[in-house]
């Protein structure tokens, strides 16, 4: 019997992880806030694909990777930190952010903000002691929200009623703090409009990340909740998504609603699609999505937006938004 060789799978050169100027990077109004990123979870991915990688650190990362010459710089993160047990490391990037001397030398200058709560994947998980962590958390000047957190019906890799309960105690919490949501919902429309409108104020700062449920309860949440931002990550720009892209039209057909929107990477997931007309000599996948890609992004949102937008406007009402939304 014959042997069948497979052919080995080839990760593409780091080296195209490191992105042309945009378009748009002529402008320095426009930097990159990146609203929801997993820098542990982004670097980790990037140490798996790349173990002769050229940064040994997360911050040699961020450094390399989001403040290149030439390219917009990243001017802030907020990082998510959503498992359970709760990771004892987030104290040591947190803690490296409390000064402006460590910012410019560990960061690059690029702004470190976090949020924390407990996914509802693993609500299952969640415990008195994780919630404790997480309070602890909730004090440290550089926490800017309690998240993500929501509800998750695709997977189901906690049970719904499970789900629900700790959703309800995480929102009862993060509005007791005046700390403003970040919300995971996957096709639970009824039960998370249901559960938000019951538990959080009208006026409460909330952020409905990643945003792929239908426009409709977009809209109903947007009504109901004028401190609701809807996140945009790169896969607006998938074929196989046309929600998220129905929103941002209907921002675009009433000249009087503003576009009340936050862009994200939600990294290491989600490349825009986009991005690869931009990189020619590319043969393959890049293995990870970063937050210096959210241009490409913004570029797609302009696209659908129309007259009168570019990549560089979407960007800056993002960032406007984002000072709404999280303080940073």
């Amino acid at each position: 019997m014959g042997k069948h060789s497979k052919k080995k799978y080839q990760v593409v050169d780091e080296s195209h992880l490191h992105l042309p100027a945009h378009s748009s990077s002529s402008s320095s109004s426009a930097q990159i806030v990146d609203t929801h990123t997993h820098l542990v979870s982004t670097f980790s991915t990037y140490q798996t694909k790349y173990r002769e990688g050229r940064y040994a650190s997360i911050f040699d990362f961020v450094k390399g990777m989001y403040n290149r010459e030439g390219s917009h710089k990243v001017e802030a993160i907020v990082d998510v930190w959503c498992e359970a047990p709760v990771q004892k490391v987030w104290k040591e990037l947190a803690d490296s952010a409390l000064s402006l001397e460590e910012r410019e030398s560990r960061w690059g200058g690029t702004e470190y903000w976090f949020v924390m709560g407990v996914h509802p994947h693993e609500a299952k998980l969640y415990t008195d002691d994780v919630e404790k962590d997480i309070l602890e958390a909730m004090a440290h000047p550089r926490c800017v929200g309690w998240g993500e957190i929501g509800l998750d019906y695709h997977y189901d890799n906690s049970p719904r009623t499970m789900q629900q309960n700790i959703f309800r105690r995480q929102l009862r919490h993060a509005v007791r703090l005046g700390k403003p949501l970040t919300i995971h919902t996957r096709e639970a429309e009824e039960d998370t409009e249901r559960i938000l409108k019951e538990e959080v104020p009208k006026d409460h700062k909330i952020h409905v990340h990643c945003y792929t449920d239908s426009p409709e309860l977009a809209q109903r949440l947007l009504d109901h909740f004028p401190n609701l931002y809807i996140g945009i990550t790169g896969v607006i720009t998938y074929s196989t998504n046309h929600n998220t892209s129905a929103v941002i039209r209907s921002f675009t057909l009433s000249s009087s609603s503003p576009m009340r929107i936050l862009l994200e990477t939600d990294a290491p997931y989600m490349v825009p699609s986009n991005i690869y007309a931009s990189l020619p000599t590319l043969k393959g996948r890049l293995p990870l999505c970063h937050t210096a890609m959210i241009p490409w992004t913004a570029e797609f949102v302009a696209g659908i937006a129309g007259e009168g937008w570019d990549a560089e406007r979407v960007m800056r009402v993002s960032r406007e938004n984002a000072r709404r939304a999280y303080g940073v």
